[in-house]
């Protein structure tokens, strides 16, 4: 590999910062991962990249590349891209490698001052091994039924991953509401070099409920009641998310948006471990067509009724 070739690996010029650098081998490593990339032509170029910022990477080798080009260990050639003559400039010569015809200067060379030591017990290829790196995080966002949000339980999850339809299942816990983040270690993209697989954060989203609503660790229904209902009280049935219908009592007298509380069956608070309570809301509902006989009747209340509840409030 000719001694631009690692900027041109990486699609950067030689002046490059060591930001821009990272940032290009991190797009690059992602594009022509064997997992994501499925070109045949894919592996080599992962390869290339993984070479570049191997060098391009650390600034001591940074440093030394871009004075004498390719040559510590597992390089291809000298400076220009010209492959070393190790014989001292005469073919097939042996004895103590002179390098003061290329780098200028008297007497020999000692390679591990030139390379610190990276000739010294294999110790090279050590230092040009790519460190392990810890792949990226993955976010997606999930629709979860009203009742799982509340109560917990189960979700499969479906995930694309390298062409391939993966299913993953979910433990929603009891309370989670929109927003709610649920992480999954290591169901991320993979780590470099042997590194481990970054983690899948799955952000909640909750279905709306077609009768309950939530306010925190409570929840909410309405209760359409009749006119009589209100007035004389009265014992009615009202839904609730895990129990099944219960009997609630109506005061006489009740008004329409008061509150009847049933202790302790609303949503369980994530922090306190606590469960809220349920509110059924009163929702008084007069006939839009009374017939004859209860427009009669409405009348006679009418007459009977005290004064308006108006009075002296403005």
């Amino acid at each position: 590999m000719a001694s631009n070739d690692y900027y041109k690996a990486l699609g950067v010029g030689k002046s490059a910062s060591a930001d821009e650098i990272r940032k290009a081998y991190k797009k690059l490593s992602k594009k022509y991962h064997p997992d994501a990339n499925k070109d045949k032509d894919a592996p080599e170029r992962f390869k290339q990249v993984q070479e570049a910022f191997d060098v391009l990477g650390d600034a001591d080798k940074r440093k030394q590349y871009d004075q004498f080009g390719q040559v510590f260990p597992g390089g291809a050639g000298g400076p220009q891209g010209q492959p070393f003559n190790w014989g001292g400039g005469r073919p097939g010569a042996s004895g103590p490698i002179d390098l003061s015809d290329l780098f200028g200067g008297g007497g020999q060379i000692d390679l591990e001052q030139v390379f610190g030591g990276a000739f010294g017990g294999g110790g090279g290829r050590r230092q040009s091994r790519r460190a392990a790196s810890r792949g990226d995080n993955v976010e997606v966002e999930v629709d979860i039924p009203f009742q799982i949000a509340v109560e917990g339980g189960k979700y499969e999850l479906g995930l694309d991953r390298g062409g391939k339809r993966e299913s993953l299942t979910i433990k929603i816990p009891a309370g989670v509401d929109t927003g709610s983040l649920i992480r999954l270690s290591g169901q991320g993209h993979p780590g470099g070099n042997g590194g481990p697989a970054g983690d899948l954060l799955v952000r909640i989203r909750v279905a709306e409920h077609p009768w309950f609503r939530r306010e925190g660790s409570n929840l909410l229904v309405d209760l359409p009641i009749t006119v009589t209902e209100a007035a004389l009280g009265a014992k009615v049935e009202v839904p609730t998310l895990s129990e099944g219908m219960v009997v609630v009592t109506i005061p006489p007298g009740t008004s329409s948006g008061a509150k009847l509380r049933l202790r302790g069956k609303g949503v369980v608070d994530r922090t306190t471990k606590e469960p809220g309570d349920q509110f059924v809301v009163v929702k008084i509902v007069v006939p839009r067509k009374p017939g004859d006989r209860a427009r009669e009747l409405f009348k006679e209340l009418a007459e009977v009724e005290p004064q308006t509840p108006r009075g002296g409030l403005w």
